[in-house]
């Protein structure tokens, strides 16, 4: 009796993306098949079903849903079945990563896993750092970071642009424009995954999503018109999105961040910065500012101006026990055009001052202005950390005071002019981060600015993170041969003290 022939489940789900899926590949979180949910069999089916003459039915297809959605997971699921199984002889793959991706693209990363955990595919794979190849039919997939020259002369069987909203920059444009559809392929299609960006500034995306909203709908969030096909939902519908998590989700965001984010809408850049009813709810009526405490830890922001907006300091402590932050103090100067602020007698005594009264741990500073003074304090021993207001620090300290706020975990004096301030300040946010700004250029919002980040420095100081003088003489302490040679340690930088600076460290001991 002649032995059966063992079933190819390559060949078998050739012609079905969804079968392919979850017949070949295996997650690598769990070990097992995937498992699709409907919506994503509908799209699939949908979008790279071949016609009778062998090609696709779209030669741009988007899918457009909320964050964790599963739509990285998706991208890699497409190309690896337009690649692996209807792309034929040479067949190649292309993930290209963003403005803001650093290296290789995430769905490259992912089909890379996905290829690793699936035996059927692994076996017949070769993995390199931005390249999957398959001897046997010389197939490949390639990540390319957003550079369109390095992408001349490619012939796609499939590219996958992840996050489209994060492509800003003119190579960004030249190199979606690259990686058109060819005509020399049966199968050639330009698959794009993202959530919404921002109106005005996300415009390759916003383009792309106008035209695929002229199709006809042919399912529930589904456009079809001749050669694009796009998939735009504003439901959370994969099983894991939870109404637990978009609640988590509604209290942990921004407005605008959550509409983007877990809506899939789009937004301007601008929003509120804090609701005012969040702040009142962080106001300690019977609290006000600590006049002086040796003992007390603090940290502090300033954001000074010279002759315009005003320049404010802002110091705030860190409660273990509550795991709270707590303004201390704060202090304001206004220059103006005829009478500019004299940051020696203003900036520099007060942080002087305060380092007598408080056991001042960072003072956080722009740079920009305060060179000079930050050298003069440093010289003084005053734990001096540059700052400067880049689209990261901003940021970091304007999500760190947000998440504060927003939690409750901030312990605040009643002040009608911060108050007002906080009213006064927006969310200005772009695909490279976010920072606090004002809509009116007569707002005064630097108390706002130099309390986040005092914020953040109590948040990370709390961490063991702070500067502190280590000692006045050296390793030994013993007392060197002239008392102006005493240095002062901060991490690995060493500064000489003079004879006026060391009468001041003198008294702080």
């Amino acid at each position: 009796m002649a032995k059966q022939k063992k079933s190819n489940p390559l060949a078998a789900a050739k012609y079905d993306p969804v079968l392919f899926i979850e017949t070949v590949l295996i997650d690598p979180e769990t070990g097992t098949p995937f498992m699709l949910y409907e919506e994503q069999k509908r799209f699939l089916r949908a979008a790279f079903t071949l016609k009778p003459d062998g090609t696709l039915p779209y030669a741009e297809v988007m899918r457009g849903a909320p964050k964790k959605s599963g739509k990285t997971t998706e991208g890699a699921w497409a190309l690896l079945y337009c690649v692996c199984a209807i792309g034929g002889r040479g067949a190649e793959g292309y993930c290209i990563a963003n403005d803001f991706e650093q290296a290789q693209s995430r769905v490259f990363a992912a089909a890379v896993k996905i290829v690793r955990a699936s035996p059927l595919l692994y076996r017949a794979a070769r993995i390199s750092s931005n390249k999957i190849e398959f001897p046997s039919t010389g197939a490949s997939i390639t990540a390319l970071a957003s550079e369109y020259a390095g992408a001349a002369g490619a012939n796609p069987t499939i590219t996958v642009f992840d996050e489209l909203w994060g492509f800003m920059s003119e190579r960004g444009h030249r190199l979606w424009d690259e990686m058109v559809s060819v005509p020399t392929r049966k199968v050639s299609v330009r698959l794009t995954v993202t959530y919404a960006g921002f109106t005005g500034e996300s415009d390759l995306l916003e383009g792309l999503y106008k035209r695929g909203l002229t199709g006809t709908i042919i399912a529930p969030d589904l456009y079809a018109q001749l050669g694009m096909l796009m998939y735009w939902t504003h439901e959370a519908r994969a099983p894991w999105q939870t109404e637990a998590w978009k609640e988590q989700m509604r209290l942990s965001l921004r407005g605008n961040a959550y509409l983007r984010l877990i809506e899939n809408r789009w937004v301007t850049n601008e929003s509120s910065f804090i609701d005012v009813g969040e702040w009142d709810k962080c106001v300690d009526p019977t609290a006000s500012p600590t006049p002086r405490d040796k003992r007390l830890p603090v940290w502090v922001g300033v954001d000074a101006s010279t002759k315009h907006d005003s320049t404010a300091i802002v110091a705030c402590t860190y409660d273990d026990k509550t795991k709270h932050v707590r303004l201390v103090t704060h202090t304001t100067f206004q220059p103006s055009p005829d009478d500019p602020l004299d940051f020696e007698a203003t900036i520099e005594r007060t942080l002087l001052n305060w380092a007598e009264q408080y056991d001042l741990q960072e003072v956080r500073f722009d740079p920009w202005q305060l060179v000079s003074v930050a050298q003069r304090l440093t010289r003084a021993g005053l734990p001096m950390v540059e700052f400067p207001q880049t689209v990261g620090n901003l940021t970091e300290a304007s999500s760190c005071l947000y998440e504060q706020v927003k939690g409750h975990s901030i312990t605040l004096y009643a002040d009608a002019e911060m108050r007002l301030a906080a009213s006064r300040a927006v969310a200005i946010e772009t695909a490279r981060g976010w920072r606090i700004g004002k809509e009116k250029q007569s707002h005064k919002i630097d108390t706002i600015v130099a309390l986040a980040q005092a914020v953040l420095g109590a948040v990370r100081g709390a961490g063991g993170h702070s500067i502190t003088i280590r000692s006045f003489y050296g390793g030994d302490d013993t007392p060197p041969a002239d008392p102006s040679d005493i240095r002062v340690e901060r991490g690995v930088r060493l500064e000489r003290i003079t004879e006026t600076e060391l009468d001041y460290l003198s008294r702080r001991q």
